[in-house]
């Protein structure tokens, strides 16, 4: 499932070339065709992402609300346009470019009440500055749940994936089964600000680079990482392979349905 970064950059890329004039709206699967039909031709009047949501504002016709899911995925190409190939829920054509969605978990129209009660339903978004961290903290503070199964809450903290997760609690040497309610308030403010830098890099180059320029393969030696998630990376799908600052060998176990990764010295328990 892709994280907060890649939909603040296709945000930032459809408020450029969609936002403020109008916009072909078609559903060539059928499945967005009646609201397409009310779309059609209306500017857009901006795009925004809050964690892993996306949002096009069509003003008062209303809002359309994607999530991708671990499926969906935005075909992004210039004009002119050619014929649909596969099963495309929603097409956006504009002066320059245009969009095909494939596969999303939601695609729908909604009022700006419920795109707003979405919102108010997630926690706060590192990429977004008007998040308040503080009420990521008054929840976690008083959680018994690990502290690994709350950033990945998004009612905790909107748009924190599986790598963020992963490489955060590496990079600030918290042991990932650490109750919530046990973490210092000064190692909250920590994890947050590292969670700000790392992110905002992401949708500056489009992938998750976590590791200090002191462990990267052209200082140290070794060879780059292969992986189809792109991005060096400390202990994300690294299970067995030695730690890149201690040498131990990365473990990994299961928690609440999603692998977990660590390094057992460089977090202990």
């Amino acid at each position: 499932m892709p994280e907060g970064h890649t939909l603040h950059r296709l945000a930032r890329l459809h408020q450029r070339r969609y936002a403020g004039a109008p916009v072909r709206v078609s559903s060539p699967q059928g499945r967005f065709a009646a609201e397409a039909a009310e779309l059609d031709g209306r500017p857009m009047l901006g795009a925004e992402a809050y964690g892993k949501h996306l949002f096009h504002n069509y003003g008062p016709a209303g809002t359309v609300h994607v999530h991708l899911g671990l499926y969906g995925v935005f075909t992004e190409v210039a004009l002119p346009v050619v014929p649909p190939a596969g099963q495309v829920r929603m097409r956006l054509a504009g002066r320059t470019h245009w969009t095909d969605l494939r596969g999303p978990t939601r695609c729908e129209l909604l009022s700006e009440a419920e795109a707003d009660a979405i919102k108010a339903r997630l926690g706060p978004d590192p990429l977004r500055r008007d998040a308040q961290p503080q009420r990521a903290w008054e929840r976690i503070s008083r959680s018994r749940t690990v502290l690994a199964a709350l950033l990945m809450d998004q009612s905790v903290l909107a748009g924190v994936g599986n790598v963020y997760r992963a490489e955060v609690l590496f990079r600030q040497g918290i042991a990932p089964l650490l109750p919530g309610r046990a973490l210092d308030s000064v190692v909250w403010k920590a994890v947050w600000d590292d969670l700000v830098t790392l992110m905002r890099a992401g949708v500056r180059t489009g992938r998750i680079d976590t590791v200090a320029d002191e462990h990267l393969p052209e200082v140290t030696g070794r060879a780059p990482r292969q992986d189809r998630h792109g991005g060096e990376v400390y202990v994300y799908r690294r299970t067995g392979q030695p730690c890149l600052v201690c040498g131990t060998p990365i473990a990994q176990t299961e928690l609440a349905g999603r692998n977990l990764y660590w390094c057992p010295t460089c977090q202990p328990a």
